[in-house]
């Protein structure tokens, strides 16, 4: 195993000789999308992370469904963060920024760029989806997902997986338009419940909501009695996150 590994490399080192040394200052890149987004976000709790799909356009009954959301979340003083593009990011970002908090946007840079919407008082923008996930997670106070394709799926189920294992504090984690979500949600209970791959607990992590006033009242409702700010144990949580 040994021989053969050291042939590989050799092999490796000989194809590119300076691919370790750009792998290694990488880090570096990496560690500054995270410093900026530690030093800038920390800024600015509560907040609520909002999801959905990029390929809606304004003419879209959930385009006017997720900017209404966010315009009362941001009425209610909540930030809102996105991934800071167009369709339902851009009707979240351009609901928060016709409320009262700030509009946020973590933008990524892909191979077909993505351009920034215009409704965003902070820009933050990442090569690296892992860096730009933590930032998602570390400090929002709720999760609010609209419907979306893949890159919505991996958020949600990034965020289950977070707090089903203790390596995120508990948040609201809201599913919106009951249509949309019913059949993941049928599949979760009759097929992953049903092979005992989860717990009854774990589905209980999700909530389902049509009308912004539902979304509003269930993270109200879970906040009850103690506040947003993160408790002593939360924040010991979010520096292992």
């Amino acid at each position: 195993m040994t021989d053969k590994l050291e042939s590989s490399g050799r092999t490796r080192r000989g194809q590119d000789s300076g691919y370790l040394t750009r792998e290694s200052w990488r880090v570096f890149t990496i560690m500054a999308e995270f410093v900026e987004g530690f030093e800038k976000l920390s800024l600015i709790p509560p907040s609520v992370s909002v999801f959905g799909s990029a390929r809606l356009k304004e003419d879209h009954p959930w385009y006017a469904l997720t900017r209404e959301i966010s315009r009362q979340l941001s009425n209610a003083g909540f930030t809102v963060v996105t991934g800071g593009g167009p369709g339902l990011m851009e009707a979240a970002n351009r609901g928060a920024f016709e409320g009262k908090s700030p509009s946020v946007g973590l933008n990524i840079m892909l191979p077909r760029e993505q351009q920034p919407n215009p409704y965003l008082d902070l820009c933050l923008k990442y090569r690296h989806f892992f860096a730009r996930k933590v930032m998602f997670v570390k400090y929002a106070s709720a999760y609010v997902v609209l419907p979306g394709g893949f890159g919505t799926l991996d958020e949600l189920l990034e965020i289950l997986t977070l707090v089903q294992t203790g390596k995120s504090r508990r948040i609201p984690i809201i599913l919106v338009h009951r249509p949309f979500w019913a059949g993941l949600m049928d599949w979760l209970q009759d097929r992953l419940l049903a092979e005992s791959t989860l717990s009854e607990a774990d589905l209980e992590l999700l909530s389902m909501a049509d009308e912004p006033e539902e979304v509003l009242k269930i993270i109200f409702d879970h906040y009850r009695g103690r506040g947003f700010e993160p408790t002593a144990e939360d924040q010991q949580v979010m520096l292992e996150l």
